[in-house]
């Protein structure tokens, strides 16, 4: 008997979703930063062994679209509600607003994961912050408000809960044979996971609006036995925009390629040269051109 689903993750920003993908599956397949927003598209990640295939599907964290780019990252999430064999809601221990009587995201949503046609499974992140008697209460408040779901607690980060959570997920997840070939882990190519570690770096060096105004373009990308040789452009929506990436003399874009190569170095087990350059395309997050040339579909 063959076990095969997909596990699609939801949850508001900063919850832990992506820290939770990586940490489930041993692979860095989302960056991750302390900023809200860092997931833009929806990822697929693969766990396999030899009995079950479980398609963990990462996305965006659930907010009020405030322009287009925003809107197409909402609908991700709802095209994850529509394939979901099993619903991995992920809360926030420490984030009050995670914990108010309504959660703050679309009544859509909220109606279909409360839904009991398909599991809910509930995780409750970030414990190790609370004491024993305050998780003890975030369990009861979850059980209450998802009667029907498996509540669990963890930590993410610490790696803590998760192989209780693995083995809940291989339990309730339904007969099927594998949808991706087991040698995989995820369905989305090089270039893509390249695109976001220079995307992370630009949200861990860059405050305020910068990097929610960066978009990251492979425009080569060329393989070779010892080095991959890779030139990317990072778009802004405006000419101080692009001053502020650069920085005096380039020092501030060159901290942002030296961190993004070690780790495309690191995941691709081999050297990498990597040329960046900032191009300013107004408006483009509001822009369905614009946002459709860049990959946000």
């Amino acid at each position: 008997m063959h076990k095969a689903g997909f596990v699609n993750i939801l949850g508001k920003p900063n919850a832990g979703k992506s820290t939770l993908l990586n940490a489930l599956l041993g692979e860095k397949l989302a960056i991750i930063t302390h900023k809200v927003q860092t997931t833009r598209h929806r990822i697929l990640g693969f766990f396999n062994d030899e009995q079950h295939q479980l398609i963990f599907s990462d996305t965006p964290g659930i907010i009020k679209p405030a322009y287009k780019l925003q809107e197409r990252m909402m609908k991700g999430v709802e095209e994850s509600m529509e394939d979901a064999d099993i619903f991995l809601l992920v809360l926030d221990a420490t984030d009050r607003r995670h914990w108010e009587e309504k959660l703050p995201w679309p009544d859509e949503i909220e109606h279909r994961v409360q839904a009991p046609d398909l599991p809910l499974v509930v995780f409750i992140n970030k414990t190790e912050q609370l004491s024993p008697e305050e998780v003890a209460e975030k369990m009861q408040v979850c059980q209450e408000r998802f009667s029907h779901a498996k509540v669990l607690f963890g930590s993410a980060l610490e790696m803590k809960g998760l192989e209780e959570l693995m083995g809940m997920l291989k339990q309730i997840c339904p007969e099927h044979a594998p949808y991706f070939d087991k040698e995989e882990i995820t369905d989305r190519p090089v270039r893509f996971f390249v695109a976001e570690f220079i995307r992370e770096k630009l949200l861990l060096h860059y405050k305020k609006e910068i990097p929610y105004h960066c978009a990251v373009s492979i425009i080569e990308y060329k393989e070779a036995e010892d080095i991959d040789r890779i030139r990317a452009e990072i778009y802004v929506g405006r000419d101080s925009q692009k001053a502020i990436l650069i920085g005096h003399k380039g020092s501030r874009l060159k901290v942002v390629g030296t961190e993004a190569r070690k780790d495309m170095e690191a995941f691709l087990g081999k050297k990498v040269y990597l040329e960046l350059q900032v191009k300013v395309k107004k408006d483009w997050r509001d822009s369905d051109g614009a946002l459709s040339w860049l990959g946000y579909d």
